[in-house]
């Protein structure tokens, strides 16, 4: 039996069990209780969330767990000493320790996460880095596993972390069936953005949004600006204008990160070469969409295809 300590401390985020959840249907699909969960905070009793619900824990102690899974909070500098301490014991005695969202923080400040890859919530993966400058912060993944210790993104990304270790410790299909019953993708792409391009671009107008989803729809056209100012029903000229004064972006410039985030995804599923997935994004060659990479997320698309299998562990073989 996986024996599973969660950590908990006032005003902490309740969407971190969501990771309990998974662990407790892992127990209904295999029919036998193969994971338990404690819940731990410094001084045990109720503790306070920050929807306003209490939960019931046992206070820290020499007990020893198979995972340790330290929650997320609305503040990030919420360290104790004792909690401090914990961390580090739970380095040493646990197979691993995991952090969702600003968890990662807690991590940082034991010093458990220096000179390793570490993710967190975007928003605060900046504030991260320049505090804490000798981790590695990866903004842009859902979750990363480094040794002994995980690490995930904001919210939702504690499921995908949950089912990986699922997937681990039971196999894929037993992790798949989690998924169905969470109702829930069983594997997101390894490194998929935090946030997409669609999202970033955010226009104002209904003309220009259906322009953005034409060109979404069909990278491999040319998608020339003549093109998707028909689709608007403007000039090229007021497209262009119209387009960079909702955006922030030139037209040219945006297709290019739509394009470069369906190559993404395609290469972190690692079953088609390079050539097909710059044919089938519009980008007609190899080359032009590692130049298009580098000047978009500043790596070549091997790096990112191996960015997503180190992450995920080994999928298919990497066609280049």
């Amino acid at each position: 039996m996986h024996t599973i300590g969660f950590v908990v401390f006032p005003n902490f985020y309740l969407m971190g069990f969501a990771a309990v959840t998974a662990f407790e249907l892992a127990n209904v699909v295999l029919a036998e209780q193969a994971y338990q969960v404690t819940v731990l905070s410094e001084e045990g009793g109720l503790v306070l969330s920050s929807a306003g619900i209490r939960v019931e824990t046992q206070p820290f102690s020499d007990a020893a767990f198979d995972t340790v899974m330290f929650g997320s909070g609305v503040e990030i500098d919420i360290v104790s000493a004792a909690l401090t301490a914990f961390v580090r014991r739970a380095l040493s005695t646990s197979r691993r320790i995991a952090a969702p969202c600003t968890g990662a923080f807690i991590l940082a400040e034991a010093g458990v996460l220096d000179g390793r890859r570490a993710t967190t919530h975007w928003r605060f993966a900046h504030d991260l880095q320049c505090r804490f400058p000798e981790i590695a912060v990866e903004e842009d993944q859902i979750f990363i596993v480094d040794g002994p210790i995980w690490t995930s993104a904001g919210m939702t990304a504690t499921i995908d972390m949950a089912l990986a270790m699922i997937e681990k410790d039971h196999g894929q299909d037993v992790s798949r069936a989690v998924a169905r019953k969470l109702v829930v993708y069983h594997r997101r792409a390894g490194g998929q953005s935090q946030f997409s391009t669609l999202l970033d671009l955010e226009p104002k107008s209904d003309r220009i949004q259906k322009a953005i989803d034409h060109a979404n729809a069909n990278l491999r056209n040319a998608l020339t600006v003549e093109e998707l100012a028909d689709v608007a029903g403007l000039s090229p000229r007021q497209f262009s204008r119209a387009f960079s004064a909702e955006t922030g972006q030139s037209p040219a410039k945006a297709v290019e990160h739509l394009r470069v985030e369906a190559a993404r995804l395609l290469l972190e599923k690692g079953r088609l070469s390079l050539d097909v997935i710059a044919d089938e994004v519009g980008f007609s060659d190899r080359e032009r969409m590692r130049r298009a990479f580098l000047r978009t997320i500043g790596q070549p698309p091997q790096a990112v295809r191996r960015s997503g299998r180190d992450t995920r562990g080994p999928t298919a073989r990497d066609h280049q």
